[in-house]
């Protein structure tokens, strides 16, 4: 649908971003298999808005690149961010920054809205991705230390899970 770079719009080049691609994608169904998404971004080596469109609803979705170890412009998305399900004026999604890579992160914090804010002042969007990652994975441990706990037959044990649990939790509520 459109190209964001130097060239379309009046911004400075980025360092890790050239150019943003937006691609619109007209579902017959409500559901997206990620997988869809990661083959595109995997086989387009740019930055890529998604833009989802199913019954006049709109849902942006964006993956967060970081350019692959092995230097041959290839990327790697760690995780995808996207909006609920709204009306096409109410995307959240607004050009920001001067550089493309400015763009590209404010992008990324406004779909992923809360999950991004960064706690401390300066914080990079690399390390907002990495604290949300942390916070997803400490989250997993505790779904799966429950579902322990309601399946162990033993008391004491079972008080053992809950310490760890608390504890589990604790270091959730300090991120």
């Amino acid at each position: 649908r459109n190209k964001i770079a130097t060239t379309t719009v009046n911004l400075a080049p980025g360092t890790d971003v050239t150019e943003i691609e937006v691609f619109e994608v007209k579902l017959n169904s409500q559901t997206l298999d990620e997988g869809m998404l990661r083959q595109m971004d995997k086989e387009i080596p740019y930055h890529i808005l998604f833009i989802l469109e199913y019954q006049k609803q709109y849902q942006a979705w964006i993956g967060y690149k970081e350019a692959a170890a092995s230097g041959n412009k290839a990327f790697k998305v760690n995780g995808y961010y996207h909006t609920e399900w709204l009306e096409e004026d109410e995307l959240p999604l607004k050009l920001e920054g001067l550089s493309v890579d400015a763009v590209y992160e404010n992008f990324v914090r406004q779909i992923a809205g809360d999950k991004l804010k960064s706690e401390a002042a300066g914080e990079s969007l690399k390390e907002s991705v990495a604290r949300d990652e942390q916070k997803q994975a400490l989250q997993k441990q505790i779904d799966t230390l429950k579902a322990k706990i309601r399946k162990e037959k033993q008391l004491n044990k079972q008080m053992q899970m809950n310490n760890e649990l608390k504890k589990l939790k604790k270091e959730l509520e300090a991120m």
